[in-house]
C-alpha cells in the first residue's frame, strides 16, 4: 500500500530544502520526494510502508520544525484501468458450461469420524 505523506517543514533557504530532501530520502521505502506549497514549505513524500512519525522526528532533529499535515493512501490509476478492461472482455465471452446454483447443493454435510474421540463431555 503506497502512502502520500505531507509534512510542513520550515525551509528558508536552498540549503535547508536540500537538507530536508536528503533526510527524507534516507528512510526506507520512499519512492519520491518533492517540495510543494505557495511558500515552498510542504514536503510531499510518496512511498510504501513509510513510518510518518519516525520521518517527522528525523526532520525535527535536522531542521528543528516539522509537522505532519496529512497521511493518505495513493490509489494507482493504472491498476484500476487494467482491472476494468478484463471485466468488459468477460461480459462478451459466453460461458462454456452451465452454472451450478447453490440451491442444488445439500444444506448440511455429515462427517464420519472413524476414530471416535475419548472426550467424556458431550
Amino acid at each position: 500500500m503506497q502512502q502520500k505523506i505531507v509534512i510542513r517543514v520550515q525551509m528558508n533557504c536552498d540549503r535547508c530544502r536540500s537538507k530536508a530532501m536528503k533526510t527524507a530520502v534516507g528512510n526506507h521505502g520512499i519512492e519520491t520526494v518533492s517540495i510543494d506549497g505557495e511558500e515552498k514549505d510542504l514536503l510531499v513524500i510518496i512511498g510504501e510502508r513509510v513510518d510518518s512519525v519516525a520521518l517527522a522526528c528525523s526532520l525535527r532533529k535536522k531542521l528543528h520544525c516539522a509537522d505532519i499535515v496529512t497521511v493518505e493512501e495513493v490509489k494507482e490509476k493504472e491498476k484500476e484501468t487494467e482491472e476494468e478492461k478484463p471485466e468488459e472482455d468477460k461480459k462478451d465471452v459466453p460461458l462454456p458450461h452451465p452454472v451450478i446454483y447453490s440451491s442444488h447443493l445439500p444444506a448440511y454435510c455429515v462427517i464420519f469420524d472413524p476414530e471416535p474421540s475419548t472426550c467424556s463431555i458431550l
